[in-house]
């Protein structure tokens, strides 16, 4: 089981070309799930876990894995399914999201396939466990569901969205009233975090669920004659969204002479080692890893202030970006 997943060099050809990959698994019965392989460690067959005291009740133990602690997740408890049955083809998944790494319970691993972006379309509304996916696909004449599992953390640890008052730059209040930030994220709650930093920053920000969504939003404007760049303080994008990734959406953004000079942030639960390489390989303007709200005010402040070139000593000090 453990040589289901290729390295990551060989993944990394994939991208902006608009293309991913997915890992197929069962929760249990004939419906099948996916994750992006990018986020996965790897698969093993279900170790032996200890039980921890006051745990969330989706957890079902831990287990030690190369020297570390990893948290198990019943993911089929925690998308509201009821409890996977343990058996001989109980399966974890090692994944890492935000710089953590945690393992998901799984009835079992089916295979990884290769796609294009455009063959994944965002969930269809009210549709029950629609809440707990980002997108789905059709593959040999059956749907595909692709969980939003930075929703089942967000559920098993909240995520922070606070901001200290030291860390917001009361000298750009009047600045950034009337300007926008356009964001891109099939994650909800990926939006709703990163909204509502922003919006303590008295941004306005202007929301949008994939890449092709957000690239025509700026068509539109361009359309409308709205000065973007002056307007527009940046685009904040995730990298893996249905029909167009992030990556591909900032490739359209390079191409075009009205929009090229956009100040584009990758803001994604990836490794940072390999958005590094990505960012320089599409001409993204840096990365952020999610759900760090003091890095974000920091990094958006810092593009205002280079925009009016009013620049602090602080802005010299590189977080994650380039």
């Amino acid at each position: 089981m453990s040589g289901i997943l290729s390295s990551v060099d060989a993944r990394t050809q994939l991208v902006g070309q608009n293309r991913l990959e997915l890992l197929l698994f069962s929760l249990g019965g004939s419906q099948r799930f996916a994750i992006n392989v990018f986020k996965v460690q790897e698969v093993l067959s279900l170790p032996r876990l200890t039980e921890i005291p006051d745990r969330h009740e989706v957890v079902v133990g831990v287990t030690h894995l190369r020297g570390q602690t990893i948290p198990v997740v019943d993911l089929r408890r925690a998308i509201k399914m009821g409890k996977t049955v343990i058996d001989e083809n109980s399966t974890i998944i090692v994944t890492e999201y935000n710089m953590t790494i945690q393992a998901f319970l799984v009835a079992g691993v089916e295979r990884i396939v290769n796609m294009n972006w455009n063959e994944i379309l965002p969930p269809p509304t009210g549709a029950g466990r629609s809440h707990y996916l980002t997108a789905i696909t059709r593959m040999d004449d059956r749907i595909v569901e692709i969980i939003d599992v930075e929703k089942v953390l967000a559920e098993i640890t909240p995520y922070n969205v606070e901001i200290s008052d030291k860390w917001i730059d009361d000298d750009l209040g009047e600045v950034i009233k009337g300007k926008q930030i356009l964001i891109a994220d099939d994650s909800q709650v990926a939006l709703n975090q990163v909204t509502g930093v922003l919006e303590k920053l008295g941004i306005e920000v202007i929301q949008t669920h994939n890449g092709l969504e957000a690239y025509q939003v700026l068509q539109s404007w361009k359309a409308e004659g709205k000065n973007i760049e002056e307007d527009v303080l940046m685009m904040i994008t995730d990298a893996e969204m249905p029909e167009m990734d992030g990556y591909m959406l900032t490739s359209e953004i390079r191409k075009d002479p009205e929009l090229k000079n956009m100040h584009i942030v990758l803001h994604t639960s990836l490794s940072g080692s390999f958005n590094k390489a990505m960012v320089e390989k599409v001409g993204c303007d840096g990365f952020l890893s999610k759900f760090q709200p003091e890095k974000l005010t920091r990094e958006v402040q810092r593009i205002i202030r280079k925009k009016l070139g009013i620049e602090k000593p602080e802005d010299s000090i590189e977080l994650d970006i380039i």
